[in-house]
């Protein structure tokens, strides 16, 4: 009797189970295979649009970079000479100072000084670039000389990229621009602050930035060994000064 009951309560349930994996397969289309020609070539064609565009960046902002170089460069040398009203630029050419490049020659590729002049066009002084590896890269110091007592009138740094809130204290610390101004004798040489004992050539450094501070001094030192026996030859006149040749008719 249970088991009558039993075959009674039981439910027939159809369960019917669909392979949908196979629709699925057939549906999706397989991936497109990308060749290796097209990648190249639209890497090739993106080098090439970047490189094109940082090329017409460059030229439209190159003469920009040239004008605001040069105006900063002018003001440098009216800092480091102080006092005069004019300068005039010598090239370095054979070993002689030259107003005058040679015929078809790139100006970058003389060495050159700033010959300062005062209303009566006397020579007051000169001044020299001149750039030499600091701590972090290449340190560009400008400075003002006077050949005849062999003092300096003043020191400008043109570039560093030496660390910020140690090394660019050799231009934001005006303690020790400022000995650069005094008129200190040359060769100069670097104490530590509170060290020195007193010598007109003496320059302070500056705590935790010594070797940046230690370099603009190198930098000045080595120009000047190396400018020395030129500008003791005689420093020309002014071009400015010179009456243009007569012309016989």
């Amino acid at each position: 009797m249970s088991q009558e009951n039993n075959k009674q309560g039981q439910i027939d349930v159809d369960i019917k189970v669909e392979d949908t994996t196979g629709a699925a397969a057939i549906d999706e289309p397989a991936p497109e295979e990308v060749s290796t020609f097209r990648l190249v070539a639209t890497l090739a064609v993106a080098g090439a649009l970047a490189g094109l565009l940082i090329v017409l960046v460059n030229l439209h902002t190159k003469p920009i970079i040239d004008k605001w170089k040069a105006e900063q460069l002018q003001l440098a040398v009216y800092e480091v000479l102080p006092g005069v009203v004019r300068y005039d630029t010598f090239y370095l050419v054979d070993e002689e100072l030259s107003a005058e490049l040679p015929s078809g020659a790139k100006e970058s590729e003389y060495k050159r000084v700033y010959v300062g002049r005062d209303e009566n066009g006397e020579t007051t002084g000169v001044a020299i670039s001149r750039g030499e590896s600091g701590f972090q890269d290449v340190i560009m110091v400008i400075f003002g000389h006077d050949p005849v007592t062999g003092k300096l009138s003043g020191m400008k740094i043109l570039d560093s990229k030496e660390t910020p809130g140690l090394g660019d204290k050799i231009f934001k610390d005006m303690n020790f621009v400022d000995q650069f101004f005094a008129g200190p004798e040359t060769p100069m040489i670097g104490v530590k602050e509170g060290t020195g004992k007193g010598e007109p050539n003496e320059i302070d450094m500056i705590t935790g930035a010594t070797i940046s501070s230690k370099a603009v001094i190198q930098i000045i030192n080595n120009a000047l060994a190396e400018w020395k026996p030129i500008l003791d030859k005689g420093i020309p006149a002014s071009p400015a000064d010179v009456a243009p040749a007569e012309v016989s008719p």
